[in-house]
């Protein structure tokens, strides 16, 4: 008999089933929220930029802008990491400090996505206006979405940080919210390809 088996205790083994339900699951919601993300490009390919007389990419998009932001999502994205490698190296005040930098730069590029989103209805563009714009604001809408959810989850983990120890159950639930985040973060540097780098120069 494996030596590593023999010696598991019955509660070793049943963190480790549910440390393997626990990343089945998040994998599982992984491939849904990427099939729900292939849905609204998708969408948003299909409802032309310009349809129905409305407004498009060149004429609504500020692509230093954008860019600016994409800039904040990457380096949060750094920060991610840095404060992953700094958990699994037990330096809870670096994690702490990575974790804090992460929210962050998340929470700037929020804000700048939410000062995009009020300029445009400010302007008159709407997501009612036309299809293109309704594809547009699903798309981007829901990626935000997904990053104020990104930025609870920070939260919750700096808190309990503040108060607790890093646990091997800490540590695995911290890996999937970097997953989390940098899948966003993949996602986000499509939407800026797709909708407006190639939107603006098309």
């Amino acid at each position: 008999m494996n030596k590593d088996i023999a010696t598991t205790t019955p509660h070793e083994l049943e963190e480790s089933i549910q440390s393997s339900k626990t990343s089945l699951g998040f994998w599982l919601y992984l491939m849904t929220d990427l099939m729900l993300f292939g849905s609204l490009f998708a969408a948003y390919l299909v409802l032309k930029p310009g349809t129905a007389g409305g407004p498009g990419p060149k004429e609504i998009f500020d692509l230093p802008y954008v860019f600016g932001e994409t800039m904040l999502l990457l380096l949060s994205s750094f920060a991610c990491g840095l404060a992953l490698l700094s958990a699994y190296a037990k330096k809870k005040r670096a994690t702490i400090f990575w974790l804090v930098v992460t929210g962050v730069l998340g929470l700037a590029f929020l804000a700048m996505e939410i000062h995009e989103f009020s300029a445009l209805l400010h302007e008159g563009y709407s997501w009612t206006r036309s299809g293109f714009l309704s594809g547009y604001f699903g798309l981007v809408g829901t990626h935000g979405l997904h990053i104020t959810i990104g930025l609870l989850w920070l939260v919750s983990s700096v808190v309990y940080l503040l108060h607790k120890p890093m646990t091997p159950r800490f540590l695995q639930r911290l890996t999937l919210f970097a997953m989390f985040w940098h899948f966003l973060d993949i996602v986000w540097i499509c939407i800026f390809t797709i909708v407006y780098l190639f939107g603006v120069a098309l």
